[in-house]
């Protein structure tokens, strides 16, 4: 298994399209899997479709399932932080994609991102690991 880490910077932005780094791992490596890992507790990843508003349209989301208030047990960092632990719950940490001759296999509009709604972290890593079929 090959694997890498990816620094992402993620001040200033709750979506942070990872797609053409992980393009870039898996070109040339053939046909496997590839799997996509961000280790904290307050960050997930997903496909979607970018620039079309639906970033806006899952911030939105986001927002009223999990309110940036005080109503939460966990409740140091910034106000809402708590729910900032209860997005991988709802977003998962990890993702594995096919790889078919060194490509990525998404949709037509699919991207991977990296959601994270913790303001108080503006560095973030992912982990990416290809196994070959």
């Amino acid at each position: 298994m090959d694997t890498t880490v990816l620094d992402v910077d993620m001040h200033r932005r709750r979506i942070g399209d990872l797609t053409d780094d992980v393009a870039r791992f898996c070109a040339g490596r053939g046909d496997g899997l590839c799997s996509v890992f961000a280790p904290h507790a307050t960050a997930g990843l997903g496909l979607m479709e970018l620039g079309s508003g639906s970033e806006g349209d899952l911030a939105d989301a986001l927002q009223r399932l999990l309110p940036r208030d005080r109503r939460y047990r966990h409740a140091h960092g910034s106000p809402g932080h708590g729910a900032d632990h209860l997005l991988p719950v709802l977003v998962s940490p990890s993702l594995v994609l096919p790889v078919l001759a060194g490509r990525v296999a998404l949709g037509t509009w699919q991207r991977i991102v990296l959601v994270d709604t913790n303001l108080d972290n503006r560095r973030r890593h992912v982990r990416l690991s290809f196994v070959a079929g």
